[in-house]
């Protein structure tokens, strides 16, 4: 079953924005990785635990592509998204940016933050 089919839309435009706004590019692969990571991470919160076990596997069956392939992508995303991205914003979602002196989120921090920050302003918790 594809898990983002379970996500409002409003909420899809909602990570579609910070996205946008974090400085992923939408023409990397890894932008449509990481929004359906994290639209599968908003729906249940449980996968964020299990990222190499369940959630790369399911993006992978998705995407017909390998879970290395996945997790590559998304971590050059936010690699990208770490020098670009607006340092207000990841002050807010993760409690520091890139002036700080701090290595960028991993991959699953990433996702766990800006899943739990889109929860919690959508009113899913």
């Amino acid at each position: 079953m594809d898990m983002s089919m379970l996500v409002r839309p409003e909420t899809e435009n909602m990570i579609s924005g910070l996205m946008l706004e974090l400085g992923i590019p939408a023409h990397l692969k890894g932008y449509q990785y990481l929004r359906s990571a994290i639209n599968m991470c908003v729906d249940d919160m449980e996968l964020i635990g299990s990222v190499t076990k369940l959630l790369y596997p399911d993006l992978a069956k998705k995407y017909a592509t390998t879970d290395q392939k996945i997790e590559r992508a998304i971590r050059n995303a936010i690699e990208v998204s770490w020098e670009r991205g607006n340092a207000e914003l990841f002050k807010k979602l993760f409690g520091y940016s890139n002036g700080s002196g701090h290595s960028r989120p991993t991959n699953s921090e990433y996702i766990a933050s800006v899943a739990d920050y889109v929860r919690l302003e959508e009113g899913y918790v």
